[in-house]
């Protein structure tokens, strides 16, 4: 999708709320709860401590999401120098052009960027999508950590950036 235009907004921008209220009933479809219930503060994706992007297309719809947050040890199982990466998202209708991994790519240069070491995630096992995009993009295994790292659906991957 040549004409992709990425625009870093403040987690609580009314597009990314949108497309947040969209991946959560998304979540609901595939794990039947009420989707995904961690903790997040729009501070936590400004600059130079994380940021939140969204991918509009030339018509200036928005059409994906992603973000990640600054994470160091703490006692849900963060390791000093952490971006932890949060939503990522297409829409239904936009899947399958690479959007995906065009916005994967830029939050791992701006997380590189702001001195983070590593790229950590946490999805789940009803999302076959996204874990092959991870591994395909070179995310490996790792101890689980986050609000679902008791759960035997999570899934936990890493990358050094």
């Amino acid at each position: 999708m040549p004409n992709m235009i990425l625009r870093p907004v403040p987690f609580d921008h009314p597009d990314a709320v949108k497309l947040n209220d969209e991946v959560q009933a998304e979540y609901h479809v595939r794990y039947g709860d009420g989707g995904d219930a961690t903790p997040l503060d729009p501070a936590e994706f400004r600059p130079p401590h994380g940021v939140y992007l969204i991918a509009y297309d030339e018509d200036g719809t928005p059409v994906a999401t992603g973000g990640w947050r600054s994470q160091d040890r703490n006692e849900e199982g963060n390791e000093d120098g952490d971006a932890e990466l949060k939503r990522m998202f297409v829409i239904a209708q936009m899947r399958g052009r690479g959007l995906a991994r065009r916005m994967l790519a830029a939050l791992e240069e701006d997380a590189r960027a702001a001195g983070r070491r590593r790229m950590v995630l946490e999805t789940g096992d009803q999302q076959p999508e996204a874990i092959a995009l991870y591994t395909s993009s070179g995310y490996e295994p790792c101890v689980k950590f986050g609000y679902y790292r008791e759960y035997e659906s999570s899934m936990c991957f890493a990358k050094k950036l």
